[in-house]
């Protein structure tokens, strides 16, 4: 599998300030339509003082958080999925702009691997309803474990799932870990279906950037160092065109350093700046 290049330093603005004035302020009501920007999560302490202010309380994380960005891929569905009192919390936290993404649950790719597993989508979608219903819902992200190796005959099957039908369908995004999927044959049943390929680089792989999707594209951005001045103005650049005529979903790594978050607001002001020069 294709490695990624060593990493640049950081953005410098990784670095924690010494008081809650020297917050970055996100220019995110600026960013174009369509590019959506975030991290995995967003309940952590450690972000203090560098992305939260020091005394902001852990309930109004998500709030500061929205103010700042406009996405957030939640992994919590991985292992559980929300109630409906927690999904209208979130909702009511967070400006009609902005977008939740939701990792599938274990029980969907890690026990069940894909197969027969029409009744567990169905449940998930139906779950996150309260989402859709508020126009705040990005794509279902369907990460599977770097075991299992490709079957396209599986995966069209996977896709033909009831839920995946009708006026309306969630945006869906496949994350594959295990290199054999990488090919036309997985592309052309994504491209049937309308799903995306989700482009996830980290320190040791980088997926093949194919777009697969007609509606939606989603990129992991999940190197530990973070990224640099220029390669977010690159990511900055590079988005804003493919969103002309689809919907970008774009998240850094989260870590116990705010880095990935602080990176996430670096691109979206990179994406206003760009909006407002033309």
């Amino acid at each position: 599998m294709p490695r990624s290049p060593k990493s640049p330093q950081p953005l410098l603005s990784a670095i924690a300030p010494e008081s809650d004035a020297a917050i970055p302020m996100s220019l995110v009501e600026d960013v174009p339509p369509g590019i959506h920007a975030g991290t995995s999560g967003w309940a952590y302490p450690a972000w203090k003082p560098a992305f939260y202010p020091a005394g902001l309380p852990a309930k109004r994380f998500l709030g500061h958080y929205s103010s700042q960005l406009n996405s957030v891929e939640v992994n919590y569905t991985f292992r559980a999925l929300p109630t409906a009192s927690t999904l209208a919390g979130w909702v009511a936290a967070t400006p009609q702009s902005f977008r939740f993404s939701f990792k599938a649950p274990q029980r969907i790719t890690h026990f069940s691997r894909l197969r027969d597993c029409h009744e567990s989508v169905g449940r998930l979608v139906d779950v996150l309803e309260p989402v859709r219903a508020a126009g705040k819902l990005g794509p279902l992200l369907f990460q599977l474990p770097p075991n299992l190796k490709t079957d396209p005959v599986l995966l069209a099957d996977f896709l033909s799932a009831p839920a995946f039908a009708g006026p309306a369908p969630p945006m869906v995004a496949f994350e594959f870990r295990h290199e054999s999927w990488f090919g036309e044959e997985t592309y052309a049943v994504l491209r049937l279906h309308n799903a995306a390929l989700c482009i996830a680089g980290s320190d040791d792989l980088q997926t093949p950037e194919v777009q697969c999707a007609r509606t939606h594209a989603c990129y992991r951005l999940r190197r530990t160092s973070g990224y640099s001045e220029s390669e977010i103005a690159e990511f900055a650049e590079k988005f804003t065109a493919l969103a002309a005529d689809r919907e970008v979903f774009v998240y850094f790594k989260h870590e116990d350093e705010p880095t990935g978050a602080l990176n996430a607001v670096a691109f979206l002001n990179a994406c206003a700046a760009r909006a407002g020069k033309q």
